[in-house]
């Protein structure tokens, strides 16, 4: 081998005294291509120990094709020394660059270097002229006539100073919920100090102005984040409106809002998510915005191989499916059934809740709520989304005639590892399906169970469709009960391996008995351990442990279920969200989260989220103020109250997480590519530190602060489906409540009167006044009995009770309140009446006076 040397231009005279520091990771590829990144045109990967990349012919400038790695630290006055292996399969000459990484890309050092189809050693000398943390390593590949591989070994960058420890950059020690607080309930904020006696705080208003005073709580060292905490009460405060901040012991917050109405964004952003996410469709510029808008990905459309015609995996079937479309799955381009059933489901739930919780806007996810594709075509539009996710499901199904007929196959995606970043309809890998799973099968016998209900109103024919496939994987999964995913399979896309799935069981028995109400539904759930069984836990709902789902909608949707063992139910979903009210109320950062020993884990936002979701449904079921303001208290977390300070949802707060991993959001390596949209939420902490960049930065890390806004770290940092799932069902909670804090400008008035009572029932009469000078087109009222009333009977309405929370709709001919007009129903109750009347009525997700 040739080596090309450049000498040293200038050499500082103390710069040799010290041992060089090796700047790169990874450089020989051991770890597979962790820490590097490439244009989109040009994906790399390791062959024979060497990282490899395809440059397309026609590039016009070299740096059209890039392979780098970035945060490189540069100290001016240093002396370097960049060495790398390098072949190129056609005579080629590219560009070796150390420079910094953000425009106008300034080099420290830029050099030709030629190529030719024998590996060649290289080494260049150059004294650093700047101070940063973001430097960049650049092989810029691009710019020949003819296409050719470029491949690349024994990268090194020697030199500079050892890099100092990682220490994050949390800014104000006031934490505080970057979006805002609703008006009403509970709402806190957190200080971080050395201070151990009480402190003063102050807010001030956007002119500058004191509103509000008081002093700290103090809680002690929080051993999460290893953090000496206080925490500021702001429950008493009654300002509203935009630019506040919080002073306290010589710090200020960042701004934050009061009385906010953001939650109503986060709602549709949060499932504009899956849009973004769809496979097999482009994505509409003129829905999501020129930066997002891109081809379908995996139809077939050169370069993909698509997802229209797949094999199975070498041994596994002799047949090959049309399993296009659904939810790329996270930050990768593999579609997964477990992760999308769990997701699908909770997509349904969220609107399934408003057909059933008091507080939730029955319109609030109709017909033209979000930028898809299928609005105004009568179909509430969430529906309309799932449904994207459903059709993939039911083509994973195996087909009839086949082994194994009616099982579901596990997972589709690439035969080997795509690298960052990789536009979808540029991916170039062979698609490949892989072997049935009972989990997989009872994932779509769940999803497609709860799809022929909630689809019924609005397409007879496809609810049709998901029940028959529904119960033929049910019969399936029972008679192949024990088929498990391999845990090595995760070559080119994750394992998802599960060998427990009496969870899948109990779900899909029960949204197959909701359903139909058949015998042998209920009996499969009588049988099930996790009927009776702790299914609330501190690890929480994940697409591993699904059981909880089940109990959900058990305890909400309305069955055939004798009353004891209904109450019984939601006793357990009251006595899981108290579990987890008692968690928050123990942190110093009020989240809903404790995991075992501490230890936060792949994904733990996702963990929060889904106990926000169980007290969301203890409020829907009882109407209590503290299980509502703990999901508010977990959102404070997740926007900002937390011990980095970092808001982990794109979009919302001013130190918001905007570098999750993925493989087409992607700014972080490529500028010509976007960041995730807004309402993209993180993974979150993860102290097992799971990941390359992650192992050099956190090592050490307090659990809650093991945390990389970086693309890299794809432990804590990635996106997913099942995550931004609990996020959607949470922001249209929290949207809901923002309706129910200030009564004095509602829209409705509502008279509520007993009009008699005997042998144990009561007849009641509601009148509904339009107060506003708009017409109410479709009204739906809810409300919390105080006590264990149940109404039996409405006239003028039709009724939907889920525990002490009633809905009562209009009856279609009575759907309009003109402007100061009023409509008035009636029902039967069983119970005490005039001693419980109920004190809060929300009209459409808005709170209404009453008298």
């Amino acid at each position: 081998m040739t080596a090309l040397l450049i000498p040293l231009a200038t050499v500082l005279p103390g710069a040799a005294s010290a041992a060089p520091v090796e700047q790169i990771n990874n450089g020989g590829f051991d770890e597979g291509t962790a820490s590097w990144w490439w244009t989109a045109n040009s994906p790399g990967q390791v062959v024979d120990g060497q990282l490899c990349a395809d440059v397309p012919a026609g590039t016009t400038n070299v740096w059209d094709a890039i392979i780098g790695q970035n945060d490189i630290p540069l100290v001016a006055g240093e002396g370097y020394t960049l060495s790398f292996t390098a072949s190129a399969s056609v005579p080629v000459v590219i560009r070796a660059n150390v420079q910094l990484a953000d425009p106008p890309y300034p080099t420290e050092l830029s050099e030709a270097v030629p190529l030719t189809s024998t590996a060649q050693d290289f080494e260049y000398s150059f004294t650093s002229g700047t101070d940063s943390e973001a430097g960049q390593v650049a092989f810029q590949i691009g710019g020949s006539a003819q296409a050719y591989t470029f491949c690349l070994d024994n990268v090194s960058l020697l030199g500079g100073t050892e890099v100092p420890p990682y220490q994050p950059d949390t800014g104000p020690r006031v934490r505080v919920n970057q979006v805002g607080y609703l008006a009403g309930g509970s709402r806190h904020a957190t200080l971080v100090t050395a201070a151990t006696e009480p402190v003063a705080w102050e807010l001030v208003d956007a002119a500058g102005a004191v509103v509000a005073t008081g002093t700290t709580g103090p809680r002690g060292v929080d051993p999460t984040s290893n953090q000496n905490t206080h925490d500021i009460d702001l429950s008493a405060v009654t300002a509203t409106g935009s630019g506040f901040t919080l002073r306290a012991d010589g710090d200020t917050s960042v701004p934050f809002d009061l009385g906010v109405t953001a939650y109503q964004q986060l709602r549709a952003d949060s499932l504009a998510f899956f849009y973004h996410q769809r496979s097999g469709i482009a994505i509409d510029a003129d829905l999501v915005g020129a930066a997002y808008a891109r081809p379908a990905g995996h139809l077939g459309v050169a370069p993909n191989q698509g997802d229209t015609d797949v094999p199975c995996q070498p041994g596994v079937c002799d047949y090959r499916l049309d399993v296009r479309g659904g939810w790329y799955d996270a930050g990768d381009h593999g579609k997964y059934v477990v992760n999308g059933g769990i997701s699908t489901a909770q997509l349904l739930s969220e609107f399934e809740r408003t057909r059933t919780a008091p507080t939730a806007d029955p319109h609030a996810l109709g017909d033209g709520s979000l930028r898809v594709p299928e609005r105004a075509n009568g179909v509430p539009d969430i529906l309309d989304e799932a449904r994207w996710e459903l059709e993939f499901l039911l083509r994973m199904q195996v087909p009839a005639g086949q082994p194994l007929a009616g099982m579901v196959h596990h997972k589709v995606h690439d035969s080997t590892w795509t690298g960052l970043p990789q536009r979808p309809e540029l991916d170039d890998r062979a698609r490949e399906l892989h072997p049935p799973s009972t989990a997989a099968t009872l994932n779509l016998a769940a999803a497609a169970g709860q799809c022929a209900r909630l689809f019924q109103p609005y397409d007879a024919a496809f609810a049709a469709r998901c029940l028959s496939a529904a119960r033929t994987a049910w019969s399936a999964a029972k008679a192949h009960p024990d088929v498990y995913a391999s845990p090595t399979d995760s070559t080119g896309g994750g394992a998802y391996n599960d060998n427990d799935v009496t969870d899948e069981f109990y779900w899909a028995a029960a949204e197959l008995y909701l359903t139909t109400g058949e015998q042998q539904y209920l009996d499969a759930l009588h049988a099930s351990p996790h009927h009776t069984g702790e299914v609330f836990t501190d690890w929480g709902i994940s697409w591993g442990s699904v059981a909880a789902l089940g109990r959900l909608d058990l305890a909400t949707v309305p069955s055939r279920l004798p009353q004891d063992e209904l109450a019984r139910i939601r006793a357990s979903v009251v006595a899981g969200a108290d579990r987890y009210l008692a968690t928050a109320r123990g942190q110093a950062y009020g989240v809903p989260y404790a995991p075992e020993g501490g230890r936060y884990v792949w994904g733990s936002n996702s963990q929060v989220l889904n106990n926000m979701v169980v007290l969301g449904t203890a409020f829907d079921l009882t109407g209590r103020a503290e299980y509502r303001d703990a999901v508010l208290s977990g959102f404070d977390y997740l926007l900002g109250r937390n011990p980095l300070n970092q808001s982990y949802v794109t979009g919302y707060g001013e130190r918001a997480s905007h570098n999750q991993h993925h493989r087409f959001w992607a700014h972080q390596l490529d500028p010509s590519l976007p960041n995730p949209p807004a309402g993209s939420v993180a993974g979150g902490p993860d102290s097992q530190l799971e990941d390359d960049v992650a192992k050099d930065k956190l090592t050490g890390c307090a659990p809650a602060m093991c945390y990389l806004d970086d693309i890299q770290s794809y432990s804590t940092n990635e996106v997913a489906i099942n995550w931004n799932a609990p996020l959607a069902w949470a922001a249209a909670f929290a949207a809901e409540q923002a309706g129910t804090g200030s009564p004095a400008q509602s829209p409705c008035r509502v008279s509520y009167q007993v009009h008699s009572e005997y042998q144990g029932r009561f007849l009641g009469q509601v009148t509904i006044t339009n107060t506003t000078a708009t017409a109410v087109d479709g009204w739906s009222l809810g409300w919390f009995f105080p006590g264990e009333q149940r109404v039996t009977s409405v006239w003028n309405g039709t009724v939907n009770q889920a525990g002490a929370g009633v809905r009562v709709s209009d009856a279609g001919w009575n759907r309009r309140i003109g402007p100061n007009r009023s409509v008035t129903f009636g029902f039967e109750a069983s119970g005490l009446g005039k001693s419980s009347k109920p004190t809060l009525f929300v009209l459409n997700g808005l709170t209404c006076r009453t008298g």
